[in-house]
């Protein structure tokens, strides 16, 4: 039997990590991947492929639309949709790749099939054939990720009912889309199909987009999509969505069916602890399918460890990947920490919608003090040149300590802005400290530093 310090099943954001991290730590290492590439859901059908078409729909459309304005005459612009989605899958099959020469560099054994549990210290790998190996393992970390929530009444058929999975992957544009659900998922691939020239309606049951966002920040999202077409309805119950012929019925309660080309089913995503026979080394699941931890990702199992969307917190890449790092570093040497006050969280429509730290809501909520700046591109220099003027940058500070307690923007490339304000958190910032940093003019992130000095109303510009 196969001997190892650390197995780690699953290969995505969470779990490469975690196992580079411990092989650099100096532990004999190995990671279980059931899909032939590497990289997760993350790299292969999420993260990565979606951002790709977003970048080409996005130039797609500007250069119908807005090239003009440049003075940039471009006639006869065709869409080679074939094209487009043989680029995106030419990025994941190279970063996937990359995954791979990374196990090697740093000698962690991959083992290709399904892992799960057969006692304490034993890990099974199952391949494709049934063939089974077992591998003897002194700490074992669970990383396997989400998979997509389902919705009750929603047949999913893989070609008009579908996840994001097969959204990305359509190789027609669609006549009329419905989207359900207005979370980060639906609102990118709605974007990229209403740019290449599909109607898209976006079906909502709550009374806002972008539920986990700060409120003020998402319902000024809202008018800004919907001014590049989508059509929202919101506060609306699907009860049931099928494939009708050649197309799909979406049915809502208490009024007239949709019919439509494709339905995009993004209701959020729940984790994938199935076929990890838990049971065998006596872990249960919490009310909500997670594998309930430590802080220092311990489960109630002796060496059985757990990270990323299997746990609680958000399904994100980047919150799974500094929890791999943390919890090969813990295994390794006592040491590991995540600060989940400092996890950013971005949607990458267009613009950009960013956030890191509590929203009003929630300060208000809580009965916390506190103080608002706020500060729009339109009053940007560098926005103006870009001809991206919409959004604002909104900072939210201690009233007493004036300690930055959130920042939330929507506008020109907010997921890279947001990174200032995370460092600026991660450090235990004031809205002061910000507003007193020199910022290179012209640029974006000048926004957020009027947002700083807004705090304390004395915004320059505006």
């Amino acid at each position: 039997m196969p001997q190892h310090d650390l197995v780690v099943i699953g290969a995505g954001p969470g779990g490469y990590v975690a196992a580079i991290r411990a092989a650099q730590l100096g532990l004999n290492v190995a990671c279980i991947e059931k899909e032939k590439a590497l990289g997760g859901t993350c790299l292969r059908i999420g993260c990565i492929p979606s951002k790709a078409l977003l970048e080409s729909s996005e130039l797609f459309h500007e250069t119908l639309h807005a090239f003009k304005g440049h003075g940039i005459v471009a006639n006869d612009v065709k869409l080679d949709l074939a094209a487009m989605l043989a680029r995106k899958d030419g990025i994941v099959e190279q970063l996937t790749k990359g995954v791979a020469g990374l196990f090697k560099k740093n000698k962690v054994t991959r083992y290709e099939g399904l892992g799960r549990f057969a006692g304490a210290g034993v890990v099974e790998v199952v391949d494709a054939k049934g063939a089974v190996t077992k591998l003897e393992a002194k700490h074992v970390i669970v990383a396997t990720g989400s998979v997509s929530a389902q919705l009750k009444g929603v047949e999913l058929d893989g070609e008009r009912v579908g996840t994001s999975t097969e959204a990305l992957s359509w190789p027609k544009v669609p006549q009329h889309l419905v989207v359900i659900g207005a979370g980060a998922i639906g609102l990118e691939l709605g974007s990229v199909w209403k740019r290449l020239g599909a109607k898209v309606t976006v079906l909502e049951y709550l009374d806002r987009i972008l539920p986990a966002n700060d409120a003020e920040i998402a319902k000024e999202a809202q008018k800004i999509l919907a001014k590049q077409g989508l059509e929202f309805r919101l506060g609306v119950k699907v009860v049931g969505a099928r494939k009708d012929g050649d197309g799909a019925i979406v049915e809502i309660e208490g009024a007239e069916p949709i019919r439509c080309d494709r339905v995009l089913v993004s209701v959020g995503r729940k984790p994938n602890t199935e076929g990890l026979a838990l049971e065998s080394v006596n872990l249960a699941l919490d009310a909500r399918g997670r594998i309930p931890v430590d802080a220092h990702f311990r489960t109630a199992a002796a060496n059985v460890y757990a990270i990323g969307d299997v746990i609680a917190g958000p399904m994100l890449a980047h919150k799974a990947e500094d929890e791999g790092m943390a919890c090969a570093e813990h295994i390794v040497t006592g040491y590991g920490h995540v600060n989940y006050d400092a996890i950013p969280n971005i949607v990458y429509t267009h613009p950009e919608v960013a956030s890191v730290g509590k929203t009003e809501e929630e300060l208000v909520a809580a009965n916390i003090p506190f103080r608002k700046g706020a500060f729009p591109f339109l009053a940007n220099g560098r926005a103006k040149a870009l001809g991206s003027t919409e959004g604002r940058v909104k900072i939210l500070a201690h009233k007493d300590t004036d300690r930055i307690l959130g920042v939330h923007i929507v506008g020109p490339r907010a997921g890279d802005l947001i990174a200032e304000a995370v460092a600026a958190m991660e450090f235990g910032a004031s809205s002061e400290d910000l507003a007193r940093t020199c910022h290179a003019h012209p640029t974006l992130a000048e926004v957020v530093k009027e947002a700083a000095l807004a705090v304390d109303g004395r915004a320059i510009h505006i």
